[in-house]
């Protein structure tokens, strides 16, 4: 998939924006590279770590330690091929690589997106599609990548750094002796079929975004700002136009410009063995040394030695159209060049800066543009990391008859805070919370570490000299020093007095109706062009490339890896202990536990504490909404996105709700509520804080003041109220997101939390609450008062806090929550029970299959996404888990059944199955499907005929199958603070022994193939099984005949559906003249869950694959 670089000081944005931006990719082969690899696995290196002796070629450019994270950079270069290597040393069960190649092209082919496909399809000593990831699935690992405009990265992720290990050199390999056969490219970039439709996968994916208003908006400002000689102009995804001609010669040509160790970086983030790693890539690139040019062979460094964009001599704004039904929400995006990414003090002035402006709803364009004129629901901002960094403004949820204005206001609002002095005191907070932020995302994140380094080698120095700016954070000290008028003309310098280009976008359902037919009139034009005999030869010629990439991989070459020991994986631990109520839960022989004995209160307040080797305080109060009526449930959007963003009374004090936030973000790292999903409780919120350990008592002070001492403003109601209806039009165009809120209604109960927070809920309950509010807002304002009683109980509250408890960095641990619990008048001996997540099925969740297939028509997408629901486990003691587990992973490894089955045959980008597995239910979930029906068929066909005999399972795969099982263990504990969370789910969430994933692992790997069969005949097959399953499907307009008439034939009942069928007002009616009419929808998932309220950003999880 298609991404973008982001910037070294970008912390939380920048991280999110490479988390988004790295989309799902493909993955692909393995190769033998010969018995020295054997060699080099089963022994460890006698070279010293950084030698340059004889036998590795490998020079130590230098090692550091940051002074912020526990964490130790070295950088490497090779003297025989000119590679270099960056390792950041850090604790935990993970290791990640990110192998990058600078890529730089100039024009819109989409060559460098193709070879991150294609290198997976075989190389050089393997020619076989799918064996680096099959190897990577037995190795506990995983593989994917991205393309960036600037990049092309390929990640492994493992488990433990054994696997890793096994699977480097075949990786490298891949990627600099790929194959890249034209059967290859046929099937993976582009062919047209045996019908006349174009297809592949790298076209069919960007055919998906193409026409989106992002994509449209994004390469029209490209071409504003760059020239025919700069390669940032260009889509290096590909335009499907330019990816129909492309040829293989093309892409090769391509490969061999770029696809140089001299033009690569393998970064690894993690536990590494230094001595082992060295000689891997020693041996590594003897093994190549005749395919790459000489180290001394004419190479320009793409980007560097390039030509550079020329400054804007002039401001452009222009306006363009998107395909959309409904036009009454555009988009727009505001461009300007920027300081040299490579240059830290402005880059984290550029951060900070960024952060003054926008970073909360405090700050000055979001304060006066969302929260007081009310023109958009929030003014996103990030900067790409360039030698000339572009920033970026983007108004989100503007009304299309207010593009041109707001687009206005925004320049003159900017210079308007150029033109008098700053609140260089709110500066001053904001340069030490981005500190505190850049400490935590060291401490949590791999990525910070894997963003920076690939900034700094696309564009820094090669002699390391920019990547040790990493070792400190200095440049914040420098900025403290900065004055208001060194600020000012910093602003002036790149924003406010400096030219800029804008994109507005208007929604057109006249230009989606012309797509639809111009592409309807092309393919037909075609079909008749090529005729009866010209569509078989197409036919028989893409049959035949198939054939030509699918030869089987014996499964004695996958089993010359031998699985590595599970004890090869570093896990981290983590000590419970618990005070009040929580030690019902059980108490550990333990020195947490002791410590928390020693300092005991009386209060019966539930608290947990995970102790492990932490900078921070991570605070999660966990409030349950069981008890909360149903007719106040939908309001706990309005009252999450305004929990931390409203004023208080402190003292008899009137505090403003700016002052709140200032203060708040002056005191946190971060602050924020979002869905209890996150700790696998989806009828509860999480009031999180995250602080320095002598902030703990401060933390825990504002929890109690933002329950019991904030006020409901009808003003504040009024801003969030207008900020989440401008976000639903947006989300209506989401076709994954509305296939998910149709099937939560059809079989969840309307009390449940997951039905009440869905966007086709608030779309029609939100604009009544906006009249009401103007109307009678006193009757509102007791609504919220009511909701707060009901949910600030003793019964409802349990508390978990991670932090360094055994070096004793957490003063007063239990007695700083006396206080929290003097309000909560804690004189409860009971806590109300978590809800079972089988109990908020209603009777068709719990008996799915009367309903059938259930079509709903988008005109604003141009491909299908389905789930199909059918009967699942309501326990975690259910004996059929371990063998259910195991099915579906089997079934789900990369080049296995469904990848073959689905994604191999161009049925969809992508098939899983979601489960909870005490949630009564199992999903199967199609996305991005030209007919989904046709992939929900496949996969059914698929699993029958492993069940039946007919296909037989493969003992390679099955142990993939359990070692990514075990990877999945490592991921929910890949960090401090991700392992104590863990620890509380499967404790005082789930009610599980703290060795329940131990036990399950263990009994994963007795499970036999019959076990498997029978798994998959008992709870699989069902859900394909018409009145044992229900199926619900958003799709284009065109799709419907067809998929009705598919899905008869399968024996379903099918029924086509408006989104607006699946509204609910929950009792609150319709102010007097207001028609019944109103719809829109939300923006939930059960697999995605999305922070709310928050400090105006929230993250979420868009897991392709």
């Amino acid at each position: 998939m298609i991404g973008q670089a982001s910037v070294r000081a970008s912390i939380l944005a920048v991280i999110v924006a490479a988390i988004a931006f790295a989309i799902v990719l493909f993955q692909e082969e393995g190769k033998d590279f010969g018995n020295y690899f054997q060699a080099i696995f089963s022994k460890k290196s006698q070279v010293k770590m950084g030698s340059q002796g004889p036998s590795v070629r490998f020079r130590k450019i230098q090692s550091f330690q940051t002074d912020y994270a526990h964490t130790t950079i070295t950088q490497y270069e090779s003297e025989r091929s000119g590679m270099q290597v960056v390792v950041a040393d850090r604790k935990g069960p993970k290791v990640n690589g990110y192998f990058t190649l600078a890529t730089e092209i100039f024009d819109d082919s989409g060559a460098p997106h193709t070879l991150e496909h294609l290198v997976f399809m075989g190389s050089k000593s393997y020619h076989y599609k799918g064996l680096l990831d099959k190897l990577a699935s037995r190795a506990y690992g995983s593989t994917n990548a991205w393309t960036a405009t600037d990049h092309t990265a390929y990640t492994l992720e493992t488990a433990g750094w054994e696997g890793f290990a096994q699977i480097l050199p075949v990786y490298l390999e891949h990627l600099i002796v790929p194959t890249i056969t034209d059967a290859a490219c046929l099937t993976e970039v582009h062919h047209i079929n045996g019908e006349g439709n174009d297809a592949g996968v790298v076209y069919s994916e960007m055919q998906g975004v193409q026409y989106t208003s992002t994509e449209l908006m994004d390469i029209k400002a490209r071409r504003l700002l760059y020239p025919e000689n700069v390669g940032f102009r260009y889509e290096t995804g590909g335009m499907m136009e330019a990816l129909r001609v492309l040829t293989p010669e093309t892409i090769r040509s391509f490969h061999r410009a770029m696809y140089q160790p001299r033009n690569m970086c393998v970064i690894i983030v993690g536990e590494v063995n230094h001595d082992h790693l060295l000689t891997i890539l020693d041996q590594f690139e003897k093994s190549v040394k005749d395919d790459i040019p000489p180290l001394n062979a004419p190479f320009k460094r793409p980007w560097i030695e390039s030509a550079q964009p020329p400054p804007l001599k002039h401001t452009t704004v222009e306006t363009i159209e998107f395909p959309e039904e409904d036009e009454s929400t555009g988009d727009m995006v505001v461009a300007f060049f920027g300081p040299n990414c490579t240059d830290t003090v402005e880059a984290t002035a550029l951060n900070v800066l960024l952060t003054y402006l926008c970073g909360s709803s405090v700050a000055v364009l979001e304060n006066v543009m969302v929260e007081k004129e009310e023109l958009a629901s929030s003014i996103s901002y990030w900067w790409d990391a360039r030698p000339n960094s572009v920033i970026w403004f983007q108004p989100t949820g503007v009304a299309t008859e207010k593009l041109a204005f707001v687009e206005q206001r925004l320049i003159s609002l900017l210079k308007e805070v150029a033109s008098k002095p700053l609140d260089m005191t709110y500066v001053n907070e904001c340069i030490q919370r981005e500190k505190r932020q850049v400490k935590a995302q060291a401490e949590e994140s791999e990525q910070f570490y894997s963003t920076n380094i690939i900034t700094d080698y696309l564009f820094g120095s090669r002699d390391g000299s920019t990547l040790k700016d990493l070792a400190d954070l200095s440049e914040y000290d420098r900025l403290e020093k900065w004055s208001d008028d060194q600020w000012r003309s910093f602003l002036k310098k790149w924003i406010s007095d400096a030219h800029h280009i804008s994109v507005l976008g208007k929604p057109s359902l006249e230009l989606a109706t012309k797509l639809k037919e111009d592409e309807l009139a092309r393919i037909e034009k075609r079909k008749q062009e090529l005729g009866v005999e010209g569509l078989e030869k197409l036919a028989k010629k893409l049959e035949d490339a198939k054939k030509q990439n699918e030869v089987e991989i014996p499964a004695s070459l996958l089993e010359k890896w031998q699985v590595p020991p599970v004890e090869s994986i570093h896990f981290i631990e983590s000590q419970t202990a618990r005070s009040g109520l929580a030690r019902k839960l059980g108490v550990y022989e333990n020195s947490a536990q002791k410590l928390i004995d020693k300092v005991s209160s009386p209060s019966p307040l539930f608290v947990q504490f995970e102790d492990v080797r932490t900078n921070f305080v991570h605070i999660a109060v966990h409030v349950g909404t069981s008890k909360v009526p149903v007719e106040y449930k939908p309001l706990l959007s309005i009252f999450s996105d305004n929990f931390f963003n409203t004023p208080i009374r402190r003292n008899n004090e009137y505090i403003s709700f700016e002052q709140v936030v200032m203060r708040l973000e002056k005191d946190t790292v971060s602050y924020n509520l979002e869905s209890g999903s996150k700790f696998g409780d989806s009828e509860s919120f999480l009031v999180r804080l995250q602080v320095e350990p002598e902030k703990y008592a401060t933390a825990v002070e504002w929890i109690r003041t933002m329950m019991f001492d904030s006020i409901f403003d009808v003003t504040r109601l009024k801003a969030g109220i207008a900020k989440q209806l401008a976000d639903i039009p947006e989300l209506k165009r989401d076709g994954r997101v509305m296939t998910s809120e149709v099937e939560i209604a059809i079989h969840n109960d309307p009390s449940s939390l997951l039905v009440v927070k869905r966007s086709l809920v608030k779309a029609v309950y939100l604009r009544r609450l906006k009249k009401l509010l103007e109307k009678n807002p006193n009757a509102v304002l007791a609504r919220f008062e009511e909701l707060r009683k009901y949910l600030f109980t003793p019964e409802n509250i349990r508390v978990l806090v991670t932090a360094d408890i055994s070096n004793s960095k957490l003063p007063d641990p239990v007695k700083t929550w006396d206080i929290l619990s003097k309000s909560l008048k804690m004189d409860t001996r009971d806590i109300n029970p978590i809800v079972k997540p089988y109990t908020l099925l209603n009777e068709e969740g719990r008996n799915p299959g009367s309903v059938g297939a259930t079509i709903v028509p988008m005109r604003a997408i141009d491909s299908s996404y389905s789930i199909s629901s059918g009967k699942g486990i309501t326990s975690f003691s259910d004996p059929a888990i371990p063998a259910l587990l195991v099915a579906m992973q089997y079934l789900e490894t990369v080049e296995g059944t469904l990848w073959n089955a689905i994604r191999g045959n161009g049925l969809a980008y992508g098939a899983y199955f979601a489960k909870e597995l005490d949630g009564g239910y199992l999903h199967f979930k199609v996305y991005r499907s030209p007919l989904a029906s046709k992939a929900i068929a496949a996969a059914r066909d698929a699993i029958t005929a492993l069940v039946n005999g007919t296909v037989a399972f493969e003992k390679p795969m099955i142990e993939g199958a359990i070692s990514q099982l075990v990877m999945a263990l490592a991921d929910e504990q890949a960090t401090m603070a991700t392992a104590a969370v863990q620890n509380y789910i499967i404790s005082a969430v789930r009610g599980l022994q703290p060795d329940y994933n131990i036990k399950m692992l263990a009994k994963v790997r007795t499970v036999s193939v019959e076990d498997i069969k029978q798994a998959m005949k008992t709870w699989l097959l069902p859900l394909f099984e018409p009145g044992k399953s229900n199926v619900v499907v958003c799709c284009a307009h065109a799709m419907i005949e067809k998929l009705e008439k598919e899905f008869q034939a399968m024996g379903y009942k099918t029924q086509v559906k408006q989104l607006s069928d699946f509204s609910n007002d929950y009792g609150l009616e319709a102010p007097d003249g207001e028609e019944n009419g109103e719809n829109d929808e939300e923006e939930d998932s059960e697999d995605e869950e999305s922070s709310e309220g928050s400090e105006g950003s929230h993250e979420s999880e868009d897991d392709d694959r």
